[in-house]
């Protein structure tokens, strides 16, 4: 799976829409359907002229657009805005939805889709649609837990300071300490909404709580919050960058200092206690459940947000019933190649006791200590450095940006945790990342490892993700937009 956080309505993803059959349905809801006599004379060249047109105007929708997500802006690589944290209030959310539905008033005002090319249509299309699918979504915000197990902003928070915001001056580091202190203010917003969503009856189950408020424990373990031989995380990463600038001589030590105090009231006044404030509400909180699990389809508004969940999913007028039938093909089918390989394997007994022998033998497994941790991930890379090899046999374009293979860092990690990819740059100056959690080796085969590493890293998502990234002929949104239906499609191999 891709991992980005729950609050970015829009992220990282897929530019090449023309293979997403879902999207061109939108031209029927949203564009302007029949062609002038002009239009229909057209030519290719004259076509190309007002898609070109098209693609500068959402160009500068984009980046008013982008102006709305320091943090996204960062993801991409840019240092824009740099010293700032996205705002993830209801009324932000409200404000940038008017927005959107404005920019698509404009969009039909300015454009006659039957006088753009064909990729036109398609980026006319998906804006449309992107405005259509996020309004829908926006009826049920209340629905989606702002604090879950996978992930969040308590998780995110700690590891997009380390691994993304790059620090090569003094000034990037005094923009990385306000982000501390506006990190702070991004939670408090969301505890808002988790508090809001809890008045209406909707809440995480048990064990989301639980794992959320031990996570949000683990970040604030360790100097400066409190003493021990041990540091945090975010502490050990503002005292490596700032023993970087003083390497790089680009300050003396008084200014390192001044630095280092001035992280570290951030951290006390802002930072800690917002941690603080999360945690003791879900444990509160948590007494207040009716009963510890539940289906979120059976909470108040559930069925309608499942549906609607459903359909950003998949793009497609598809029913529960519907999905449910594909899934039990799927099944049927996927079974019966699973008992081909038993046959091949010369295994006998029932499918259900091959299952348990993959499942349980020693020898499909790493042992669980640091040395079985290092091995899964010196064969992970070894796996993308044979596919990688193999790839000019299928493929005429390959990512700038490379892939990496990291362990999932210590205060996010879970045992069981599904492992994960993170995008590069689209300059391919910051490598993808293929995370792994390894704190639990018996959850994680060796032959899941194949199949894991294939998906996440290459040919899956860092394949497809960079060259959508890279593409220079497509607008800018398109090259980042994120459909689950494609992106998880193509990584299905």
């Amino acid at each position: 799976m891709i991992l980005r956080p729950k609050f970015w309505s829009s992220a990282k993803t897929i530019a090449l829409l023309v293979a997403w059959g879902g999207i061109s349905a939108c031209a029927a809801t949203g564009a302007v359907q029949s062609p002038s006599e002009t239009t229909r004379t057209l030519t290719n060249a004259q076509r190309s002229v007002e898609t070109d047109r098209l693609n500068a105007w959402l160009n500068a929708r984009y980046e008013e657009q982008l102006s709305f997500s320091p943090m996204q802006l960062t993801m991409l690589g840019r240092m824009t805005l740099y010293d700032q944290v996205d705002d993830l209030s209801e009324a932000a959310e409200d404000s940038q939805l008017a927005w959107r539905k404005k920019t698509v008033e404009e969009l039909q005002r300015q454009f006659d889709y039957s006088a753009l090319t064909d990729e036109g249509q398609i980026s006319y299309d998906a804006w449309v649609y992107m405005w259509k699918d996020e309004l829908a979504a926006s009826r049920y915000r209340r629905n989606q837990y702002m604090f879950e197990q996978t992930g969040g902003m308590y998780s995110f928070a700690p590891g997009f300071l380390i691994n993304f915001h790059r620090v090569d001056s003094v000034q990037d580091m005094h923009d990385y300490i306000a982000r501390i202190s506006g990190m702070a203010v991004a939670l408090n917003q969301l505890l808002v909404r988790a508090q809001q969503a809890a008045a209406d009856g909707i809440r995480a189950p048990l064990f989301a709580y639980e794992s959320v408020s031990d996570q949000a424990g683990r970040i604030i373990t360790g100097q400066p919050f409190e003493n021990g031989p041990k540091n945090s995380a975010i502490w050990d990463d503002i005292s490596a960058k700032l023993d970087a600038l003083r390497k790089a001589d680009k300050l003396d030590k008084p200014q390192r200092d001044e630095l280092q105090a001035a992280a570290l009231t951030a951290l006390m006044d802002n930072w800690l206690p917002s941690y603080k404030n999360l945690i003791a509400w879900l444990d509160k909180d948590k007494l207040n459940l009716a009963k510890p699990e539940h289906a979120a389809a059976d909470l108040p508004y559930g069925k309608a947000y499942y549906n609607e969940r459903l359909s950003h999913m998949t793009a497609m007028p598809l029913s529960a019933e519907d999905v449910h039938q594909i899934g039990l093909s799927e099944v049927a089918r996927i079974r019966r190649e699973m008992e081909q390989i038993q046959s091949q394997l010369g295994f006998e007994g029932s499918l259900a006791e091959f299952f348990l022998f993959l499942r349980t033998d020693p020898r499909f497994f790493y042992p669980n200590t640091d040395v079985g941790r290092q091995a899964y991930l010196d064969d992970s890379a070894a796996l993308f450095d044979v596919i990688a090899g193999k790839l000019p046999q299928y493929f005429g374009i390959f990512p700038k940006a490379k892939l990496v293979v990291k362990r999932v860092e210590p205060f996010r990690e879970q045992a069981g945790g599904a492992q994960h990819y993170f995008p590069g740059t689209p300059d391919g100056s910051r490598p993808g990342i293929y995370y792994a959690h390894l704190a639990d080796m018996s959850g994680y085969s060796k032959s899941d490892m194949v199949t894991i590493a294939y998906h996440e890293g290459l040919p899956g998502h860092h394949m497809q993700i960079s060259i959508a990234q890279e593409l220079s002929e497509l607008p800018l949104f398109r090259k980042q937009a994120f459909f689950t239906a494609y992106t998880e499609g193509w990584a299905l191999y």
